[in-house]
């Protein structure tokens, strides 16, 4: 019997594990490609990656003196963000995909992507990237195999995971078990048909089944839909291994902060997406004395340790942040990062001399540019020059204030969890939470105003349940179960305290209440010192607040009135909330935990 080169490729594989050889004979018989690439992660090959990316007009080369080894790549003006409508948790019970998800059955739905994804890579190279989420030398690595017909993921991929040969080695050394991740841009090549820069399809669908494991991304070239160790893996995947093991996938970043005292502490926070994020993350505090370290901006994975305390580790190696909004006067840490180089840029403007340019990156705006859509711009143009969610893909390690704890296999010791979303009105800049309860009932409620980072409507206040709505992998009932279940088993004495924050609260003029940004110091400052017992707080119906004169605001142009408009909690307000609250709970039909309604009527009560 004649072999195959396809065939043949599988058969030459550099590795020995069998149930990976057989999904990749099984996927490569499926999507029929034109040749099979096992990535191994080396600069070489991301230099040829690139190189023919380039040569293909997939991306743009940046001038080397202002961005080294750097590139900008421009979408199809309908990939531009992840498609939450078409994101599907396909669990075996349409229960266990809750009310925030949409559901499929799951025979019904592989039915559908078989037939997607038949001879979806004619034409194209089928590339294998092995990864690990964290770090290979964790207690327990979790693996997996994204399969993709996209150089531009593999080379982000490089950027955003620990890939190639060395995971494959520690694999097969541990016969572990991997997450398939199947993804492909759904463009197919007729022989001789000429490709396009940024290959996509109309259809697109992001889909996940739970109890295997498993992950197919079809038609979207995007990121977050592409990029398959992130959103998919390490948090709606990771979500539901967590929730059966025993720990903790998060939206959330890792801040190392260190007071005058040289007193050490860990915290960290859940953001929906552009509400500000990044830049904590990456904070350049305003008050003398406390120095802020990095450990993670977006992704972490909680556990209780030996002592009984939660620990966090981000399974992340890159950023893939929020270009506009991102700038020299507001995150100077990440810019830092960028300005080195080794980036990937999405749907940023290019500047004329081989640069690259996104609102609120520079004070000044450029007198011309070349827009996202690649046509001739200037502050005239009436649009935005780069995509609202246009994307900086960075090295972590070219962060300067990446704390030397990122590379603890098992993480750090968390003293502080906080939950933040963007209101105009109703919540405090701060509050800390009554106990471990009351602080869930915060994250359950979460709210934000809807971004450019999700497809749809912008500015619209929605429940955002620990930043997490559009990620976890199960029902959200069960979810926040598994939170007020999880706290049960770690030392009572050692959780962390929960405090919901508010950056964007406006004042009776619209301008914000608060100077945000470096400033936000200020704030976890705070934190720390009623962790401390030094700082003195006010209780209120929803927690205790910042008392008169206990928040630094030295050397700031705000007045004592300035700061209690900020923290101010209003029971008119906080009434109209509380309803908000209710018809959202009632969402949640009999999933949602009993602890919570009991959290709700308390503070109705409390309001009365």
């Amino acid at each position: 019997m004649s072999v195959t080169p396809l065939q043949q490729s599988v058969d030459q594989a550099p590795t020995t594990n069998q149930r990976l050889l057989d999904w990749v004979a099984e996927v490569a018989a499926l999507t029929q490609p034109d040749k099979i690439h096992w990535v191994d992660g080396s600069a070489g090959e991301y230099v040829r990656l690139t190189d023919e990316m380039v040569e293909a007009g997939t991306l743009v080369r940046l001038n080397p003196e202002k961005f080294p080894n750097s590139f900008a790549g421009f979408s199809d003006p309908k990939d531009v963000a992840r498609v939450e409508e078409q994101t599907y948790i396909c669990s075996k019970n349409e229960h266990d995909a809750g009310f925030t998800n949409n559901w499929m059955e799951p025979e019904q739905m592989k039915e559908k992507l078989r037939g997607l994804f038949a001879g979806s890579m004619h034409g194209r190279t089928m590339y294998v990237i092995p990864f690990v989420m964290g770090h290979l030398e964790a207690d327990d690595p979790k693996f997996g195999v994204e399969i993709t017909d996209s150089a531009y993921v593999v080379a982000s991929m490089r950027i955003m995971a620990r890939i190639g040969t060395p995971v494959l080695r520690k694999l097969e050394e541990l016969d572990a078990f991997f997450v398939p991740a199947l993804h492909t841009v759904g463009a197919p090549l007729l022989d001789g048909q000429p490709d396009v820069a940024w290959p996509c399809n109309e259809e697109k669908w992001i889909v996940h089944f739970p109890e295997e494991r498993a992950i197919w991304s079809y038609g979207s070239g995007y990121g977050g839909n592409a990029l398959l160790g992130k959103k998919c893996y390490a948090l709606r995947i990771a979500s539901v291994m967590a929730r059966d093991e025993g720990w903790l996938a998060e939206h959330m970043l890792i801040l190392k902060l260190t007071s005058p005292e040289q007193k050490t502490y860990y915290i960290t926070a859940a953001f929906p997406s552009a509400c500000g994020k990044t830049n904590l993350a990456l904070l350049d505090p305003t008050i003398k004395g406390w120095k802020v370290e990095t450990l993670g901006d977006d992704i972490t994975w909680l556990r209780f340790g030996k002592a009984g305390q939660l620990r966090a580790v981000n399974p992340e190696d890159g950023l893939f942040g929020v270009a506009p909004g991102t700038g020299w006067s507001t995150n100077p840490n990440a810019m830092r990062a960028i300005a080195k180089g080794n980036s990937i840029f999405t749907n940023v403007a290019l500047t004329d001399d081989g640069g690259v340019w996104w609102e609120g990156m520079t004070e000044e705006t450029p007198a011309h540019l070349t827009d996202w859509r690649g046509d001739s711009w200037t502050p005239d143009s009436g649009t935005t020059a780069a995509h609202p969610n246009s994307r900086f893909c960075t090295p972590i390690h070219q962060v300067d204030m990446l704390a030397p704890e990122y590379d603890e296999p098992n993480g750090v010791p968390i003293s502080a969890i906080l939950f933040g979303g963007r209101r105009k009105t109703t919540i405090p800049l701060v509050t800390q939470a009554r106990d471990w309860t009351n602080g869930i009932f915060m994250g359950s409620t979460l709210s934000s105003e809807t971004t450019a980072a999700a497809a749809g409507q912008v500015g619209v206040v929605r429940r955002d349940p620990m930043a997490m709505l559009p990620f976890i992998g199960y029902d959200a009932g069960d979810y926040l179960k598994h939170w007020l279940e999880l706290s049960k088993t770690g030392n009572q004495d050692k959780l962390p305290q929960i405090f919901l924050v508010n950056w964007f609260r406006r004042k009776a003029d619209g301008s914000f209440a608060w100077p945000g940004f470096g400033d936000n110091a200020r704030v976890l400052k705070w934190a720390i010192e009623r962790l401390e017992g030094t700082a003195e707080a006010v209780e209120t119906p929803i927690g205790y607040v910042p008392a008169p004169g206990s928040l630094d605001v030295s050397g700031l142009d705000l007045s004592a009135e300035d700061v209690a408009a900020a923290v101010r909690v209003d029971p008119a307000e906080w009434a109209t909330e509380a309803e908000s609250i209710q018809q959202w709970y009632s969402r949640f039909g009999d999933s949602l935990p009993d602890e919570l309604a009991a959290e709700l009527e308390g503070l109705k009560s409390r309001l009365g």
